[in-house]
């Protein structure tokens, strides 16, 4: 009987400390989520069907608490399936037809919680980069936090080689940065209103112009390697090229906005700022050459500058070659080329329209 008696104290024993350890466990998860901020993701998209799914799956499938987690998908017209798989998510719908930046603050205003995050269309994040990145935000002087970039569709050439680029890029950046793209990316609501939201004159580059102000204003970026973003790059040239030129269609104005950018930074440094200047310089070289019968002087000046910008895309590309141990990365001669005439032919077009319509650039 006294063996019963005990057996039955012990176990009542080894219940109430299962029961206290389940209870610390609990109010342990719950303190940590007492000390999570609410999140608001945008994601912008326009024709995104093929990503849009994964891209929203792997938002909602974070590991973070739900209750703190809002999706806002900004559709800004799309013609094939987006908005009905996208509708087909427990999201939030917003349809604009505004500009990037100019549909950002459309939504920004309605969004109560403390942080909003900016995931692109075409990429996915991994379930952990939103808890890594968020603890950077508890720094008063930290607006915020962006994760590396991979490649998401690095089965083809083109995109392969452009990830590889990108990815050397940013293995290069510190701890804190001025500004990142927004592909993946977080910062303080408060902050981000602070200074004026996004400029909604810089349909792209708005990214860099708006680390510009958060550094002019004392904030910094803080960058996480281990949060990983996974970008479907262009999957063609063509497609490359298309967006490089809108990126050239702005840079000059991002630079007359903020001069001290054109010196670059380990994203995009001078020597990819200059290249547009290079080329058009070279190309009046050309027209001069041949107008003057090749003239000694513009025609070696012209192959001058074609050796010396040939020799460094090749220098990159074996480079890169070398660090990802991938002879295809050879490709990148041809990406850095298309990348150029693409920023020159953008910028130079774009120029022209704001001198014609007195200072409006309205494609």
């Amino acid at each position: 009987m006294l063996f019963i008696i005990a057996d039955y104290v012990n176990i009542q024993r080894l219940i109430t400390e299962d029961l206290y350890r389940g209870n610390r466990l609990k109010n342990k998860t719950s303190t940590k989520e007492d000390t999570l901020p609410g999140v608001s993701i945008i994601v912008p998209t326009l024709n995104s069907e093929s990503t849009i799914d994964e891209c929203l799956r792997s938002v909602l499938e974070l590991d973070y608490p739900k209750h703190l987690l809002e999706v806002i998908v900004i559709d800004g017209g799309s013609t094939d399936k987006t908005t009905e798989r996208a509708k087909a998510h427990p999201v939030k719908f917003v349809y604009s037809q505004l500009n990037p930046p100019a549909a950002y603050n459309l939504v920004l205003k309605d969004i109560e919680n403390p942080i909003i995050g900016l995931v692109d269309s075409d990429a996915k994040v991994e379930k952990q980069w939103l808890m890594k990145l968020v603890k950077h935000l508890d720094d008063p002087k930290v607006a915020g936090a962006s994760g590396t970039v991979e490649t998401w569709n690095s089965d083809k050439l083109v995109p392969r080689v452009i990830g590889y680029e990108l990815s050397y890029r940013y293995r290069r950046l510190p701890g804190t940065v001025e500004r990142v793209a927004t592909m993946n990316l977080l910062l303080k609501k408060k902050v981000v209103m602070e200074i004026g939201g996004f400029d909604e004159a810089l349909p792209t580059q708005y990214d860099t112009d708006i680390g510009a102000r958060l550094a002019q204003a004392g904030y910094r970026i803080a960058f996480d390697l281990e949060a990983v973003c996974y970008h479907f790059h262009r999957p063609t040239l063509q497609k490359f090229f298309k967006q490089q030129y809108k990126y050239g269609q702005n840079t000059w104005k991002l630079y007359f906005k903020h001069p001290q950018l054109a010196k670059g930074d380990k994203i995009t440094d001078w020597w990819m700022n200059i290249q547009p200047i290079l080329y058009a310089v070279a190309f009046v070289l050309l027209i001069v050459s041949v107008v003057t019968g090749f003239h000694l002087i513009p025609s070696t000046i012209f192959l001058a500058l074609a050796l010396i910008t040939t020799l460094h895309y090749v220098f990159s590309a074996a480079k890169i070659s070398v660090i990802f141990h991938d002879a295809s990365a050879m490709y990148l001669i041809v990406i850095y080329f298309t990348r150029a005439v693409a920023w020159t032919l953008g910028g130079a077009t774009s120029l022209i329209r704001t001198a014609l319509t007195g200072g409006e650039d309205k494609p």
